[in-house]
């Protein structure tokens, strides 16, 4: 039940781990604490993608410990466990088939139908209204490349850099181009069609301007009464605030409600790596600050227009999370407007995603699935973010060790 006259806590580990039992918080605290050794975790990263590799026996050592902790299971129809649970405490579920592309226009095809699939299965679940597709998984990265960099050469707003580009492709590209837009059409009229809103998801900023296109096209047609899509912003990337304020120009002419899930970043190391290499200037912040600072204002911005803008508040931050929610008290809105959702990664951060339920917010966990030898990318990431985000793993570990204290004195 929302207790939405009391103030947000995020230091009440009971209501964050209310749903976990004292042996769950036992082995959550295990992991965490390998977690926070980053010379265990670099060898970790580099040493499991090359036993999956080999075939060596180590699957049912992940399954018990980073999958169980991260990933909602190996199939779809096995999510329902995790999403039932969650559902007991008011938290919903978006879920991600964890699948990394894979090349091919089989492969592409497949991974459209898979999507569908997702779909029709969220859209029977009473606390699944969204899932999350990459347009890597149905396009060709090579391609996504190719079009960036004609897009590149152009002046001007996105989507008339967009039309430029349509303009000086040939036919080959053109063709394969109109496939993909044709599984992301059929993606987002099921969407549509079954009452299920999709996110999707940023990609690496060198492919990232025909996904936005992709994406500004969908939510032209299918969000005109209300957000079936989302783009992603991540806003580590020094442009995006600007982007983001386009974006909301372009959805006011054309109206549309623009849907945006607010994100900091996945690729920082690749990033600055890649642009040191290739000797262009890195198109991420040059610090944490400066990045809190661009996503507490986009925050301002969005809730400033929420009549017109939905958002997914996406943050592991705790502040910007307060943050979103003061600023909607201070409007006299609802932390539940329709327009408003949070979330944050299962397995991470739940004294964010549980206070913010029992208060009354709409809020879930991304829930990815997929077999375990296609969703260890997913997982090294996590285990590499927990190592690098600082002070994430302490605060998960000293929330866990309260709790079980408390639970030893309540006893």
């Amino acid at each position: 039940m929302a207790l939405q006259d009391e103030p947000i806590s995020f230091d009440n580990s009971q209501y964050a781990f209310e749903y976990k039992s004292d042996a769950a918080l036992r082995k959550a605290r295990f992991l965490f604490s390998i977690m926070s050794s980053s010379w265990l975790v670099a060898l970790g990263t580099r040493l499991t993608p090359l036993a999956i590799r080999l075939r060596l026996p180590i699957k049912g050592l992940l399954r018990s410990t980073l999958f169980s902790q991260f990933v909602g299971g190996e199939t779809l129809e096995s999510t329902q466990v995790v999403a039932s649970t969650l559902e007991r405490y008011g938290v919903k579920v978006i879920l991600d088939y964890g699948v990394e592309g894979k090349e091919g226009e089989e492969n592409f095809d497949r991974a459209a139908q898979e999507f569908n699939r997702v779909i029709d299965y969220a859209a029977t679940a009473s606390n699944v209204p969204y899932i999350s597709i990459k347009v890597t998984g149905f396009a060709r990265f090579g391609l996504l490349e190719h079009l960036q960099q004609l897009m590149l050469s152009q002046t001007g707003p996105l989507m008339d850099r967009y039309q430029a580009m349509l303009a000086q492709l040939d036919e080959h590209h053109r063709t394969e181009w109109q496939r993909v837009l044709d599984r992301a059409q059929r993606i987002c009229v099921n969407a549509r069609d079954r009452q299920v809103a999709v996110a999707i998801d940023a990609e690496e900023s060198w492919i990232q301007a025909p996904v936005d296109a992709l994406a500004t096209l969908m939510m032209q047609q299918y969000n005109r009464e209300r957000p079936f899509v989302y783009n992603t912003v991540q806003l580590y990337r020094h442009d995006r605030f600007r982007f983001l304020q386009d974006a909301c120009t372009e959805s006011m002419s054309q109206q549309y409600i623009l849907a945006l899930k607010l994100v900091r970043g996945a690729y920082m190391e690749k990033e600055r790596k890649r642009a040191l290499e290739k000797g262009y200037a890195s198109p991420i912040h040059a610090n944490k600050e400066a990045v809190d600072l661009d996503y507490n204002q986009a925050l301002g911005y969005c809730i400033d227009r929420i009549d017109r803008v939905a958002m997914i508040v996406a943050s592991h931050n705790e502040y910007s999370n307060m943050l979103a929610t003061k600023l909607l008290r201070e409007k006299g809105l609802s932390i539940g407007h329709p327009h408003v959702h949070f979330s944050q990664l299962y397995g991470m951060s739940d004294n964010i995603t549980f206070n913010l339920s029992k208060a009354g917010a709409s809020v879930s966990k991304y829930l990815p699935f997929g077999p375990i030898e296609d969703v260890v990318p997913y997982l090294m990431r996590r285990a590499q973010e927990n190592t690098s985000v600082k002070g994430q793993t302490g605060r998960e570990l000293s929330l866990i060790q309260k709790e079980l204290d408390r639970r030893k004195q309540s006893s």
